[in-house]
């Protein structure tokens, strides 16, 4: 028995499925279009990965995916039907260019009903058994009466959907800063997060307007870059620390990763700009010449030449402390008490004597 192959489809924007295709003898291709079992309906789509790639990254991002042993504990992928046909290629330009004009009459209907919501994209499944509405609001938005309104409208299954910023620009594209196309609208389909401490690393300008892109949001090639600056930096000395070089003690001001160049600054405010090597070579020279000072200092004796001795210190005789008085013991008042009743009973010897009668 053959295994079915595993296929990833794309749809449009970044919405993306994974699939099963039961055709071993004659596989898939990446690129290649097919139509496929979608939810209560077809949907036309294209190929983006298979076979093992396609697994792992079912395994590691889709939900409800059932490759190999997970099939018993959850739901199974669907299947392709079958490869697009020319028919179905022009279908799915003419459902593609419809979208526009559905846009335009959702926002009417959004104004209409006083909503608080932007409506960025608007996608039929190439069936037409659903249209998908996707929309960015910075609140809850209650759009019941607004789902209600659109199926009497356009007589088929209402869908919306809450995204964010960076979701739409992904799915609406535009250029960057840099003059390309976006990369989340092109090549980057895993948008990851991403937070001012990439641009800190980098020690670049915090100025909001300077690191966001078109959505808003730091940039993403922001995290491109990072390991890079973050190993180079290790070769570094750290900014603030004083070092002892040829020219005595100065502190690190800025270092160039690009360059090898450390930006030093004395005690007598004279600054200066070295490579990295020269820096290290004087360092280690410096360290070099205090071993050996160390060295070189002889040990100061004031022994006799020739003779034995040891550089313990003689163990001086402890004079013993005086013993402490002892101390009285206090008796109790029952011991008090059988004292007295003894000097009673005792014969008064030591009285003065009595006169004679």
């Amino acid at each position: 028995m053959t295994t079915p192959q595993t296929v990833e489809v794309r749809f449009k924007g970044t919405r993306k499925a994974y699939f099963l295709w039961p055709a071993a003898d004659d596989l898939l291709r990446v690129g290649q279009s097919v139509v496929v079992e979608a939810d209560r309906g077809r949907d036309f789509g294209r190929v983006t990965a298979v076979g093992e790639v396609a697994e792992k990254k079912c395994a590691g991002a889709c939900t409800g995916c059932a490759v190999g042993e997970a099939q018993a504990t959850k739901e199974p992928l669907r299947t392709i039907l079958r490869r697009a046909t020319p028919d179905d290629l022009r279908s799915h330009e003419e459902v593609r260019r419809s979208e526009e004009e559905v846009r335009r009459k959702v926002i009417e209907r959004v104004r209409a009903h006083e909503l608080v919501m932007k409506v960025s994209d608007t996608e039929w499944q190439w069936d037409k058994a659903r249209l998908t509405i996707y929309f960015t609001a910075e609140k809850r938005v209650d759009f019941r009466a607004l789902v209600r309104d659109l199926a009497s409208l356009f007589r088929t299954r209402i869908e919306l959907r809450q995204i964010g910023v960076r979701d739409e620009a992904a799915r609406l594209g535009g250029v960057g800063r840099c003059g390309k196309e976006f990369c989340c609208s092109t090549w980057l389909k895993e948008l990851t997060p991403v937070n001012l401490g990439l641009a800190k690393d980098q020690h670049l300008s915090l100025n909001p307007s300077q690191i966001s892109g078109g959505c808003g949001r730091l940039l993403c090639c922001l995290k491109y870059e990072h390991e890079f600056y973050v190993a180079s930096r290790k070769r570094f000395p750290r900014e603030g620390k004083t070092l002892v070089t040829a020219a005595g003690s100065e502190r690190v001001v800025a270092v160039d990763i690009f360059r090898e160049r450390v930006y030093l600054r004395g005690e007598a405010q004279a600054s200066r700009i070295i490579p990295l090597v020269q820096l290290r070579e004087e360092m280690a020279a410096v360290g070099r010449a205090a071993d050996a000072t160390e060295t070189a200092e002889p040990t100061e004796s004031t022994e006799p030449t020739g003779q034995l001795y040891s550089s313990a210190v003689p163990a001086r005789p402890i004079a013993s402390a005086p013993s402490d008085p002892p101390v009285p013991l206090i008796p109790s008042p029952e011991r008090r008490t059988r004292r007295r009743r003894r000097r009673r009973r005792r014969p008064n010897d030591e009285g003065p004597s009595q006169p004679d009668s």
